[in-house]
């Protein structure tokens, strides 16, 4: 485990010791009788990693658009890539009084547990997206954990392995970037990329693997430093997300070998569109998968909206509806318009999310539960 990690997992331990001392004695909203909550004593809370990151955006942009369908005033947290800023900010929110309902996209899997404890001591409902320890499961801990939800990470990894393999032409090295470490949606990614070139394509070899924290500039940086390191020997980029995508790409792009080298990645944010659009790099970028930040911020807080409300009860739904797993698709050049529709009117989209509900609403219906598991060997 790297230092960061570690310190992450101490500053979440610590942070959760204050907010349990907090709210030790509240059973609030634990049970499936509780009282539903007024529309009015409601506050929408949306908690994002960063807010210069397309994806995150995007998740502002839900779930402000859900907000404003529902007539609930939006918080937006910050956490500023750090687990401390991520909970203190929820704490002093869920101090204010009003009853929250909250998405959050987690910094880091080990913060899950504090924040789910925070919002249930506090009497909200939470929906955590994309990152928490395996063996927390909402329906252990009561209706406040209303929903674990993400898009699965193995699949990812597999399609964007898939496609640059395919690209360099099934042999050659690699390297790869992937986000957090102490996060479960890159874990899952990078499981999926190993499993895929450990079946379909044994001569497509990983030179080296370096975590890049979601973060551009620690990937433009990781970049050059490999670029330094094996030179030509690098046929492909894999990348956990596009934000670390274009800055690798830059780092290549400054190295004059952009256009000797392909690259895939996952989000297909609006920079990767443009990019794509343009041809730029001798068709760099070859594949992608789909999904969206606001349809994640905008199902998960629609599914704990629902659970606050009263129309739905947990506690009675099956497994696969509080430990799911989305649909993603795989994206190529020549299929990328079929896609883009959906970014042309997210306004229209909320309101056939709110018209089906969070699990039948394409193209992110639900299709399997979770906990994902990543094969040992592949670890």
């Amino acid at each position: 485990m790297s230092l960061s990690s570690k310190l992450t997992k101490v500053v979440s331990v610590a942070a959760a010791a204050t907010l349990l001392l907090a709210g030790c004695t509240s059973t609030a909203g634990g049970s499936s009788n509780a009282a539903p909550l007024k529309k009015e004593d409601l506050v929408f809370v949306c908690s994002v990693i960063n807010t210069t990151n397309p994806y995150f955006a995007a998740n502002i942009e839900g779930c402000q658009t859900l907000g404003e369908k529902l007539g609930i005033p939006v918080e937006i947290v910050d956490a500023q890539g750090s687990s401390q800023t991520e909970i203190s900010k929820i704490q002093a929110i869920l101090a204010k009084g009003k009853k929250a309902v909250v998405f959050v996209n987690t910094v880091a899997s080990s913060d899950a547990p504090v924040i789910v404890d925070a919002v249930k001591a506090a009497g909200g409902y939470v929906t955590i997206w994309w990152n928490k320890p395996d063996e927390l499961n909402p329906a252990d801990i009561g209706n406040n954990f209303v929903a674990f939800q993400k898009h699965s990470g193995v699949d990812s990894g597999k399609c964007t392995a898939s496609m640059l393999s395919q690209a360099i032409g099934e042999e050659g090295g690699i390297i790869a970037l992937p986000g957090v470490e102490d996060s479960t949606t890159s874990q899952t990614r990078v499981a999926g990329l190993k499993e895929e070139l450990a079946t379909n394509f044994p001569n497509v070899k990983v030179l080296d693997i370096r975590p890049s924290n979601w973060d551009p500039q620690l990937a433009y940086k990781n970049s050059k430093d490999l670029i330094a390191k094996y030179g030509d020997q690098i046929k492909g980029v894999w990348t956990a997300d596009d934000g670390m995508q274009i800055g690798a790409m830059q780092a290549f792009e400054e190295a004059g070998l952009l256009d000797k080298v392909k690259f895939v990645s996952d989000g297909l944010y609006p920079p990767t569109v443009e990019a794509m659009k343009a041809h730029k790099g001798n068709d760099a970028i070859v594949g992608e998968t789909f999904h969206r930040g606001y349809m994640a911020s905008a199902i998960g807080l629609y599914t704990a909206y629902l659970a606050a409300t009263g129309e739905i009860d947990p506690s009675t739904l099956p497994a696969e509806k509080r430990d799911s797993m989305f649909k993603i698709s795989c994206v190529t050049p020549d299929n990328i318009d079929e896609f883009l529709k959906w970014d042309s009117d997210v306004s229209g989209w909320v309101d056939t999310l709110i018209a089906n509900g969070p699990w039948d609403t394409e193209p992110v219906p639900l299709v399997a539960g979770g906990p994902e598991v990543i094969k040992p060997e592949y670890k």
